[in-house]
């Protein structure tokens, strides 16, 4: 087997804000632009870099998603890709990703996520300055507005605007010097240039781009997203505009559980319960799987796993709201759902209709139609072991 030489670059995506200036219900990370998560369209330009570790810096409880997206981004350097959960701060956030550094890099660039749309040359003019200098390395832009002194409501003063640069992502330092000044930095600093400087290193510019402008407030978000055509995933409409998306799940869980059966996102007291982390409601899990993968956000283990202790015993409602925030946030709309679900018991005619109000609803309105029958006897369901369940479903561009 061959073994991929450890990079001497590493790059630190961070991506753990709130985004509260965004106006958004979701981190600004993993608002939607584009078909895709602002993560997703910010790992484009890192991949497209240098080859380099990729360590991602998400909110708590998004590590999953973040992984999702980065795999997916990554292609075949999937292998140099790590999430860590960020902190407080921005500086606790980089000193995390600082941490998770491989022992062989070199050269360690900070870049923020919500400069989604940064362009794979900054990264290599920064790669290369500090190769060339030693020293702490920023993409800036030239400052082209008249800038003005104020207080309060009052023009002070004119400033010299040709002293003055607007300083953008990634900033790339040696990972000596990135890591001596974290360790002895006392004070929040705006950026890690200015962190690096307060410790006396030497910082320089190179060109900046316009397009890795960042994503703050809600004009910004607009812009990005009238800037953005969607990732190539499946072919698009010849105007340009994406099209509808179809996935398909199943999910399987056998009877054996504690507690009243609960299918379809319905209780059913008489009958015997299934095992699962959550609550075994099959039919629930499969329309899960067949949403994100409609949207390719990954699958009901990447976002409701073992590893997520706070979906244990959760019901129907729980899985389908979260699974409709993931794909609102990265563009899409529920269009409708099929399920067909197969198993010897219960009796499900009686109340099809209600159960497919209480999918529906939890889907936003999204119609849910389902079918059941047995297999005659065949296999595990039709030895009454078990249920299994088939899902097809439709997604819209938002």
């Amino acid at each position: 087997m061959t073994l991929t030489p450890s990079p001497r670059v590493g790059i630190i995506v961070v991506g753990a804000g709130s985004g509260t200036r965004l106006g958004q219900d979701a981190p600004k990370a993993f608002v939607g632009i584009g078909g895709h998560t602002i993560l997703r369209h910010a790992l484009r330009g890192v991949f497209a870099a240098q080859e380099a570790q990729v360590v991602i810096v998400a909110p708590a409880g998004r590590e999953g998603e973040a992984l999702t997206d980065a795999r997916e981004a990554a292609g075949a350097r999937a292998e140099l890709v790590s999430v860590v959960t960020g902190g407080a701060t921005r500086q606790a956030s980089v000193a995390a990703g600082i941490a998770a550094l491989w022992p062989a890099v070199e050269v360690v660039l900070v870049h923020d996520a919500a400069r989604a749309l940064t362009p794979p040359d900054v990264f290599a003019r920064v790669i290369d300055a500090v190769d060339r200098t030693g020293w702490g390395v920023v993409p800036g832009l030239a400052v082209v507005d008249t800038i003005k002194r104020v207080e309060g409501e009052r023009v002070v003063e004119a400033v010299d605007r040709s002293q003055l640069a607007a300083a953008q992502t990634p900033q790339g330092f040696r990972r000596d010097v990135l890591e001596t000044s974290y360790a002895v930095a006392s004070e929040e600093y705006t950026d890690d240039a200015a962190l690096v400087a307060a410790a006396g290193h030497r910082v320089a510019i190179v060109d900046g781009d316009p397009l890795a402008f960042k994503i703050t407030t809600p004009a910004d978000l607009d812009r990005a997203r009238g800037l953005t055509t969607p990732v190539p995933a499946v072919p698009a409409a010849s105007s340009g505009e994406r099209m509808p998306r179809v996935g398909i799940g199943t999910d399987v869980h056998g009877f054996g559980g504690d507690g009243s059966l609960w299918l379809a996102g319905l209780e059913w007291p008489s009958e015997p319960a299934l095992s699962g982390h959550s609550d075994g409601d099959a039919v629930a899990h499969a329309i899960v799987d067949a949403l994100l993968s409609a949207a390719g956000l990954g699958d009901i283990g990447t976002h409701f796993g073992t590893s997520r202790p706070e979906f244990a015993g959760a019901h129907a409602d729980a899985f389908l709201a979260r699974t409709r925030e993931l794909l609102g946030e990265a563009g899409w709309v529920i269009a409708n759902v099929a399920v067909q679900f197969q198993s010897n018991r219960p009796r499900f005619a009686p109340r099809r209709a209600e159960a497919e109000a209480v999918l529906s609803a939890a889907l936003g309105g999204a119609p849910v139609s389902l079918a059941a029958t047995t297999t005659d006897g065949l296999g595990f369901t039709g030895a009454g072991d078990g249920v299994q369940a088939f899902a097809v479903a439709l997604i819209r561009p938002a």
